[in-house]
């Protein structure tokens, strides 16, 4: 497979990809350009590998577990605020925000995960890798990833489950 077979193919899943685990679709572009400048100059090493999608899956994860690692660039997400008096309250009309505030909601659970644990939950449930090709990505062992999945989700759910039930347990 030459690398532009590799870009007709896989591009769009790789920016799926990468929107998944940075939560921002600007940012997933530039994370999936950049990495795909360096599988070019290295494709004769990934198209030899047995899952070229594995081994560029990896780089762009750790494209991103290193995106802004140490900088004083810090990401700032605007949001809409609901307003808080009862008056205004009777102006918002029924729509389709409120999936788009979950999933807004969603974003902000998962940001607050480390990356690597981030990274792992997005290739577990988004991408339905298993443990072993999860590994592979990550570079490291299959117990690692289990212990990054677990503790994602024990973070999870000691963070959502209390704001779900509209208090906070701790």
């Amino acid at each position: 497979m030459t690398f532009e077979e590799f870009v007709e193919a896989r591009l769009q899943a790789l920016l799926r990809y990468a929107v998944m685990l940075t939560g921002d679709p600007h940012t997933a572009q530039d994370l999936v350009q950049e990495t795909m400048i360096r599988a070019q100059l290295k494709w004769r090493r990934i198209a030899t590998a047995s899952v070229p999608e594995h081994y560029v899956k990896r780089m762009l994860t750790n494209a991103y577990i290193d995106l802004h690692r140490g900088s004083w660039l810090r990401r700032v997400v605007l949001r809409a605020e609901l307003p808080s008096d009862a008056s205004n309250r009777d102006l918002v009309v029924a729509d389709h925000a409120g999936a788009s505030a979950d999933r807004d909601q969603m974003w902000i659970w998962l940001a607050r995960l480390p990356r690597r644990q981030r990274a792992a939950l997005v290739l577990r449930y988004y991408e339905s890798l298993s443990d072993v090709e999860i590994a592979e990505v990550l570079g490291c062992a299959i117990g690692t990833v289990r212990s990054l999945i677990s503790r994602a989700l024990v973070t999870l759910r000691t963070e959502v489950v209390p704001e779900l039930i509209g208090g906070d347990a701790r």
